[in-house]
């Protein structure tokens, strides 16, 4: 399909799941995405060719639909808004990270290990709190007051019974149902958070992800797991990253469950992924510019804050990530920057690297008379 024909539209859609070289990309219909136009896509040799990552989540150009195979190809990749690597996708708004209160009991060390990497992302961060019908109120209330003072404010729900725990401003405890259509409408409900954004869905194997989403989107029912008896450990039943649609609007991306990810930031950016430690800074800023906020004299961070043992452990965990990282070699990009007519700069694709091209016929005549040469002199 060309696209320089006026009358021809282009043929719009979102990668909503990948495998192997295969994308399945739901079109859009005036703009909006229509789930009863999916088709099976390829890439574009090309975008291959320039090291064209295609990731969930990417709005992409198709060509040459085959509309009763429902095939096509993928010829182009819009800029993307966000990026993630673990989990790859694109285009994301928000991390709705699940926790579960109790089995696997909660654990702040664990549970401040996937905030620091949400909060990496720069996109929003959410929690949820699953499995809440198995603690008490009390217990309800400590973690409320607990995660609040970490600069968060917690979601609390059972997908089990299908209810969702709020607080009122007597400090009691009021249930009502998860999924009803008006909680749209509240702020402090989850069906509010996930409307009209991209929410990637993260957190611990066994916390009740895929159940979550099943209640959200009953018509997929996604296969669940129990918690290991042996580990006390959630089994991982998603493999691979795929976007679904909310009905009350919104995409869903379910990510493989994890029990502890990567550290994978600066040292110098640590503090900025602990809100309370954030907070701080309103207070006042630290004698030196490259405070560590260790034992640096006169520093405003470090101080009596719950989580603040914390961080120095994940602080160490960076500074050996990044000894790490300057013992790797740089990557050679696959692509090139060329100058067009009018001085526009464009992209192309690089050749490859001298060492893996094939040698010339001259070059292979030459060495064969050098070695011809070599072995008369030896005789």
């Amino acid at each position: 399909m060309t696209t320089d024909d006026p009358l021809i539209k282009e043929l719009v859609g979102t990668v909503v799941a990948v495998q192997a070289n295969f994308y399945q990309v739901q079109l859009e219909s005036d703009g909006v995405l229509d789930p009863q136009r999916l088709l099976l896509c390829t890439r574009r040799s090309l975008l291959k060719k320039m090291g064209q990552q295609v990731m969930v989540g990417d709005r992409v150009v198709v060509e040459e639909p085959d509309w009763s195979g429902k095939r096509g190809a993928i010829a182009r990749v819009f800029p993307r808004i966000t990026e993630l690597s673990r989990p790859p996708i694109a285009n994301a708004n928000q991390i709705l990270l699940v926790f579960a209160i109790a089995e696997p009991e909660l654990e702040i060390t664990a549970l401040s290990r996937f905030l620091v990497k949400a909060e990496s992302t720069s996109l929003e961060v959410c929690l949820c709190l699953n499995k809440c019908d198995l603690v008490s109120t009390d217990a309800l209330l400590f973690w409320r007051d607990r995660l609040l003072n970490c600069g968060y404010y917690p979601l609390f729900i059972s997908v089990n019974n299908g209810l969702e725990y709020t607080v009122n401003s007597e400090h009691r405890v009021i249930q009502k149902s998860l999924f009803q259509a008006e909680n749209t409408f509240n702020e402090n409900t989850l069906l509010h958070q996930l409307k009209h954004k991209t929410t990637v869905i993260s957190g611990p194997s066994g916390v009740g992800k895929s159940s979550l989403i099943n209640q959200l989107i009953p018509s997929l029912n996604i296969r669940v797991a129990t918690v290991s008896g042996k580990l006390g450990r959630g089994r991982h039943t998603t493999r691979h990253v795929e976007l679904f649609q909310l009905p009350t609007g919104g995409l869903l991306a379910d990510t493989p469950g994890f029990n502890q990810p990567e550290l994978e930031c600066h040292p110098e950016e640590l503090v900025d992924y602990f809100p309370e430690a954030k907070h701080r800074f309103s207070a006042g800023k630290c004698q030196f510019s490259d405070c560590s906020h260790r034992d640096e004299p006169n520093c405003i961070v470090r101080g009596d804050w719950e989580r603040y043992p914390i961080y120095l452990e994940f602080l160490e965990v960076a500074i050996a990530y990044q000894e790490a990282i300057k013992q790797q070699p740089d990557v050679e990009t696959n692509t090139k920057s060329k100058t067009k007519l009018g001085g526009k700069q464009q992209l192309e694709p690089k050749l490859a690297s001298k060492k893996y091209r094939r040698s010339s016929r001259r070059f292979q005549h030459q060495t064969l008379q050098d070695l011809c040469e070599e072995f008369k002199d030896d005789e």
